[in-house]
């Protein structure tokens, strides 16, 4: 059973069409790698389904709830905040605060939910710390806690993606998404930083991965999606798409960035 199932997505700008009738779906538990040339609509893709862009046409459903339905339009900010939160979003940028250490970027966004609970006053002390141990556990997971003082100017490229990393995955999303995740990157920083997101996928995290990377997307995805000019033209595993690629397209691509 999918438990992200996107259908007919659609996204113009102005005349011009960026996504054209996208669907695609994604069991719990697996990964999907995004892959394409620059400007085929893959990073407007994830930012509509974290609802960062509103899509002109289509549906968007995780775990059996209706997450957007074109007919539906009418969101307010409220509910686009609320259905946000099924997707955790890194961005290539890090886009860390950088008056807070590494720890507080990681727990800020719990400690900001966990004010507006009706028994926080009473109880402040004690989920602050629960809110600081889980931010410890997760810095543990992508093996920085010994940056957990540090501030973002302190830290390399990679530290601060596995900074961004260990944020998103304090909320509890339901799905990872990452907009090529070391495009900001030098070469010697960027295995670290996959090593992380394939250490997430062995522990069955749900995720779509927009990425330059193919032997990555060999490695990681269950499922590999192609995009060239806003549609879909491969969708399979990876043997499929990337070993046998039944269009022109793909294998112009494949022979491009294939490392």
């Amino acid at each position: 059973m999918a438990f992200l199932e996107v259908e007919n997505l659609s996204k113009h700008f102005g005349n011009t069409k960026v996504l054209n009738s996208i669907s695609f779906s994604l069991k719990e538990s697996e990964s999907l790698a995004i892959i394409g040339a620059s400007g085929s609509g893959k990073t407007t893709l994830l930012r509509c389904l974290n609802f960062l862009e509103t899509p002109d046409y289509g549906r968007i459903s995780v775990n059996g709830e209706i997450l957007f339905d074109s007919s539906l339009i009418n969101y307010s900010d409220m509910t686009v905040r609320e259905k946000r939160l099924h997707f955790g979003f890194l961005f290539q940028s890090f886009n860390l605060f950088p008056q807070y250490t590494a720890i507080e970027n990681v727990t800020l966004a719990r400690e900001l939910a966990a004010s507006k609970l009706p028994d926080y006053s009473k109880n402040k002390k004690t989920m602050l710390e629960e809110i600081r141990q889980e931010g410890i556990e997760l810095l543990k997971q992508v093996d920085l806690i010994s940056k957990k003082d540090s501030y973002p100017h302190q830290l390399s490229g990679g530290q601060q993606q596995r900074v961004a990393i260990a944020r998103a995955l304090a909320l509890g999303p339901d799905i990872l998404c990452f907009d090529e995740p070391t495009s900001a990157l030098d070469p010697e920083l960027t295995g670290e930083v996959l090593k992380v997101i394939k250490s997430l996928s062995e522990k069955n995290t749900t995720m779509l991965i927009v990425t330059h990377e193919m032997q990555f997307a060999r490695q990681v995805a269950d499922t590999v999606l192609f995009i060239d000019e806003g549609s879909v033209i491969e969708y399979g595993s990876p043997e499929k798409v990337m070993d046998n690629p039944s269009s022109e397209r793909m294998i112009r691509f494949l022979e491009r960035y294939s490392n």
